[in-house]
């Protein structure tokens, strides 16, 4: 019991693991939330370009000596406003012009970096994060960015579900699809951007990710997910701390490990979605005489439901 007791308290005595909590929990209730609106989207590969699309910025900040945080955000930014620009001729898929700007923003980024020799140490913390060097002016910069990008999502929530949905329904409805594209984008690109320190460039995408397609896994309702998702990485930061800490590793590397275990827990087990639930309802006595009138599966999302009250609230 005192084990137990002790493996619980003891990170906490110390002030950096202290300012890890903080800094791991306030992301992961970020990436939790906006993740939920990317998976929704069926645009994963946001993430995955943004957070390579920051590496020009950075090289650039890192050139000229000022602030590689700052530097990234900016570049990261622009790469999103190109992104949704360029999206708005629908010829071509979202994620194709998304691969186009993230190639180009990742090889612009090696070109800057070639310019200045001796790079690859000092760059280190933002490939594979620092979480446990961070500082309490680091603390409060994720704790107010993070209170705005929660505000503008809830703000937003019911628009940007509405053209995840059905994108010609809300643009008839009278949606400005292209200012909320915009927004999105925005708030993956900040998301990013405040956990690199967590998790580092390389790794952030499952911080952003994984816990959204977890709670997809198990329910049916978005108002549920948003809940969910948050919570699954907050619980799968704190736990890869405490794993860190006791063993001694890569505190980001064990924090992508700790939500992604929770994912395959999820894709197997989820009440409904999972696949040995599936396979045990294919099996069970009456798996073959489900009455049509009553499905099995209900649909994974309301979307009828969710654009009518849309049309009758605006």
């Amino acid at each position: 019991m005192n084990g137990i007791v002790d493996f619980l308290t003891a990170p906490w005595e110390h002030l950096f693991m202290q300012r890890a909590f903080a800094v791991a929990v306030m992301c992961g209730v970020v990436s939790g939330v906006v993740g939920a609106h990317v998976v929704l989207r069926g645009m994963a590969f946001i993430g995955d370009a943004v957070s390579h699309s920051v590496f020009p910025g950075v090289a650039i900040a890192f050139v000229f000596q000022f602030n590689l945080v700052l530097g990234g955000a900016v570049a990261g930014l622009l790469t999103a406003l190109a992104v949704a620009v360029f999206s708005q001729n629908r010829r071509l898929k979202e994620d194709t012009v998304i691969g186009v700007f993230f190639a180009a923003a990742f090889g612009l980024g090696i070109v800057i970096l070639s310019t200045a020799p001796g790079y690859s140490g000092s760059l280190e913390s933002f490939l594979f994060g620092q979480i446990l060097g961070i500082s309490d002016g680091d603390v409060v910069t994720v704790a107010v960015m993070g209170l705005v990008l929660l505000l503008v999502a809830a703000a937003v929530h019911k628009e940007l579900v509405t053209v995840s949905l059905d994108r010609e329904t809300a643009r008839a409805a009278g949606l400005p699809v292209f200012a909320l594209d915009i927004v999105l984008y925005t708030l993956v690109t900040v998301t990013v951007v405040i956990s690199l320190q967590a998790v580092g460039n390389i790794l952030v995408l499952a911080l952003l990710i994984t816990p959204a397609a977890c709670a997809r896994l198990l329910t049916d309702r978005i108002g549920t997910m948003m809940l969910l998702a948050p919570a699954i990485a907050a619980a799968s930061a704190v736990s890869g701390l405490y794993l860190s800490y006791t063993f001694n590793l890569a505190a980001g590397g064990l924090i992508v490990l700790v939500v992604t275990g929770a994912f395959v827990l999820c894709w197997l087990l989820a009440p409904r979605h999972g696949l040995l639930t599936a396979r045990r309802h294919r099996a069970g006595p009456n798996s073959g005489t489900h009455d049509e009138a009553s499905p099995p599966h209900p649909p994974p999302v309301p979307a009828e439901e969710i654009l009518t009250r849309h049309r009758t609230t605006t």
